[in-house]
C-alpha cells in the first residue's frame, strides 16, 4: 500500500516561522518580558538562514509582539490595552470591563478664560470661562495617559468638588448630573513625548505618543466637553470594527 505524502506548507519559510513564534507569544509558552531565543537558536531549530529568522522577527516587532534591546535580545512585549472606538465610554468604563485596575491623579485643575480653539470647540465666547482638568491616568499601576479636558465653568465647579481620583467624568455627568451623552467626534494623530510629558508618563523623551482631541456632545447636540488625549503608544491602542454597507 503506497505511503501518503507528507503535506508540505506553501507559506514562505519566514512566514511559518513567524505564524509558529507568534502562536507560542499568544498561547503564553513565551510569556510577557520572556526573552526569546538568539537569532543562531532559532536558526538552528527551524534550519534556515538567518536572514529569514530575522524577517519573522521583523514582522513580529512591527506587530508590537516583541522588542529588541540592543546587546541583550529580543523580548516578548507587554500585551496592549484597547479602547473599542465604535462605543462612546470613559477610559475606566472602558477598562474595568477587560478587568484592568484604573485609578487617576488629578494633577491640576483651573477656571481660566476659554483658549482660542477651546471657545470654538465649546460653542463659547473667548471671554467666557472655562474649567481645565489635567489628570495622569493609570492603567494597573502605570502611568498610560496625560488626559487635558475642558468645560464650561458651572460644570467644572461642580467637577471640582467630586473623586476625580477613581471616577470617570462621563460617568459623574450621566449618573449624578442628570445630562445624557450622545456622541463624540475624535482625530487621532502620532508624535512624539515632550520632557514634560515623558517625565509625567514614566517613558523617554521622544518615545510615541497618541494624540487624540475628542469633542463629545450631549443626547441633544450641544458641546460638552472637549478634550487632549496622549497615551503612550507602547501601552495603548485603539480598534474599530467598519463593515461595508450596501452601494
Amino acid at each position: 500500500m503506497k505511503r501518503k505524502a507528507a503535506a508540505v506548507s506553501i507559506l514562505p519559510l519566514y512566514t511559518q516561522i513567524r505564524e509558529t513564534l507568534r502562536t507560542r507569544i499568544l498561547d503564553g509558552s513565551y510569556t510577557t518580558h520572556a526573552q526569546l531565543p538568539t537569532e543562531s537558536e532559532l536558526t538552528d531549530a527551524f534550519k534556515v538562514s538567518r536572514i529569514t529568522v530575522r524577517q519573522a522577527l521583523n514582522d513580529l516587532q512591527k506587530e508590537g509582539l516583541i522588542f529588541k534591546v540592543h546587546g541583550k535580545g529580543t523580548f516578548v512585549a507587554k500585551p496592549k490595552a484597547f479602547q473599542d472606538l465604535a462605543r462612546l465610554q470613559g477610559f475606566a468604563e472602558a477598562m474595568h470591563v477587560h478587568g484592568y485596575e484604573t485609578y487617576n491623579k488629578l494633577v491640576s485643575i483651573r477656571h481660566m478664560p476659554a483658549p482660542k480653539a477651546v471657545a470654538e470647540m465649546l460653542k463659547v465666547g473667548r471671554a467666557s470661562k472655562v474649567t481645565e482638568l489635567r489628570r495622569v491616568r493609570y492603567l494597573n499601576r502605570e502611568p498610560i495617559s496625560l488626559d487635558v479636558s475642558y468645560v464650561r465653568r458651572e460644570i467644572g465647579e461642580r467637577l471640582a468638588k467630586e473623586d476625580l481620583a477613581t471616577r470617570d467624568i462621563f460617568l459623574i455627568l450621566e449618573n449624578d448630573y442628570g445630562i445624557h451623552l450622545g456622541n463624540a467626534e475624535l482625530r487621532i494623530e502620532a508624535t512624539t513625548a515632550d520632557d514634560q510629558l515623558a517625565e509625567m508618563l514614566g517613558i523617554s523623551e521622544g518615545a510615541p505618543i497618541l494624540r487624540i482631541e475628542r469633542l463629545t456632545r450631549t443626547a441633544d447636540g450641544k458641546p460638552l466637553d472637549f478634550e487632549y488625549l496622549y497615551y503612550r503608544g507602547d501601552a495603548f491602542q485603539y480598534r474599530v470594527r467598519v463593515e461595508r454597507g450596501s452601494a
